[in-house]
């Protein structure tokens, strides 16, 4: 882990890169992913970026997501709300920096091959059912599957996004992570 973080205003070459790639290299760089370390995330906001087509359009193109470890030892995580201003300006949360608002919480695991979601079994689930959210929470559906993008380095993720109806698992999209600062957020 080399733990680095790029100035708030702006994202890595390779984060830009990687953010410009078609569904199919996407796809070959989840399936080739290495299996991020837990230990590097915990502790960390990053700067978050949905990828494809209708991305841009939607309420939720950029966010960030934090990482902590919960009293009880299990690594968890949450969503922060950013401004939408497109991805070469700041990651700026909601409200504000210093009084962001946490949502979507889960809770973060090596993915277990017996279980249902078992899509990247390389990957990290972030798996947002078992997150301690409120009972009509619509985030409770989410399974996000994450990977290293180069290998050996932490710092950008790549991302794919589930939705579980029942027994079913629909995709919903890719996103990628990067490094954006300290965090001593535990919930």
């Amino acid at each position: 882990m080399s733990a680095t973080t790029t100035p708030a205003a702006a994202t890595s070459a390779e984060f830009a890169r990687t953010a410009a790639l078609g569904v199919g290299a996407l796809e070959d760089l989840m399936v080739r992913g290495e299996t991020p370390s837990v230990d590097a995330l915990v502790g960390w906001e990053w700067r978050g970026q949905n990828l494809g087509p209708i991305a841009p359009f939607t309420p939720f193109q950029k966010f960030i997501k934090g990482f902590y470890r919960a009293a009880s030892g299990e690594a968890s995580g949450f969503n922060i709300p950013v401004v939408q201003d497109g991805p070469g300006r700041p990651w700026t949360a909601r409200p504000s920096d210093d009084a962001p608002r946490r949502f979507g919480f889960f809770r973060v695991d090596r993915v277990d091959p017996a279980s249902r979601d078992n899509a990247y079994l390389h990957a990290l689930l972030l798996d947002y059912g078992r997150g301690k959210n409120p009972l009509l929470d619509v985030t409770k559906g989410l399974r996000d599957y994450v990977v290293r993008v180069e290998p050996g380095k932490d710092d950008l993720l790549l991302g794919k996004a589930y939705y579980a109806l029942g027994p079913a698992r629909v995709p919903v999209g890719w996103f990628l992570l990067e490094r954006r600062r300290p965090s001593t957020f535990v919930r």
